[in-house]
């Protein structure tokens, strides 16, 4: 069963990691080891608080699942464990990253990072797009974090992106995912040359 540590925006989702850890526990679908990382003193160097997050409340972790919301792309804390998870450190490696698009935000677009995905996940999509323009990617996905976009636009970072009722209505599919995110994430490559955040940005209209 995979360690995984969920990365959310505490004040406006914390619906939807309740309801992970939920299915998590009633299913077995993978272990969480997510725990709260507010407490972080963010007066601290960059590398300290990557460090920090990554050796001491990531720890083992080896995917890691970020709810996005409509406050998630402006949250430090959120920014930093992104970076954290994708940071190839000497106590922990880089873990997998699966992005899951909440209601609230009316998703209308996926992306398959995996090739496992497209047919599992995704068999009503008969037509599959290659996007590398930013500008696109940031009208796909106006509520992204700016470092997942990095990253979406990184052809060996594998980022998948999906939606909370794609996993919602089928737990198969999550399994599905977290498996990709799991096998493919030493081969991930990813974009960590955005500075990390170094404070919250105002909410988003």
């Amino acid at each position: 069963m995979h360690k995984v540590f969920i990365s959310y925006h505490h004040a406006n989702d914390q619906w939807a990691k309740n309801q992970l850890q939920q299915w998590a526990y009633q299913y077995g679908l993978f272990l969480d080891v997510s725990v709260d990382t507010n407490n972080v003193n963010d007066t601290l160097p960059t590398e300290s608080i990557r460090r920090i997050i990554r050796d001491d409340y990531l720890r083992d972790s080896s995917v890691t699942i970020v709810l996005v919301g409509t406050e998630t792309r402006g949250r430090k804390h959120v920014d930093w464990e992104i970076y954290s998870s994708m940071y190839n450190g000497t106590v922990n490696k880089q873990s997998g990253v699966l992005v899951i698009q909440l209601p609230s935000i009316s998703p209308l677009y996926w992306t398959a990072a995996h090739e496992v995905e497209k047919a599992q996940i995704y068999p009503d999509c008969t037509s599959w797009t290659n996007v590398d323009d930013r500008s696109e990617y940031e009208r796909r996905y106006p509520y992204l974090p700016s470092r997942i976009i990095d990253n979406l636009m990184a052809p060996k970072a594998q980022v998948s992106v999906t939606t909370w009722d794609r996993i919602a209505g089928n737990l198969n599919n999550l399994v599905t995912m977290i498996d990709a995110a799991y096998d493919d994430r030493a081969l991930c490559q990813y974009d960590l040359s955005r500075p990390m955040r170094s404070n919250n940005a105002p909410a988003f209209i």
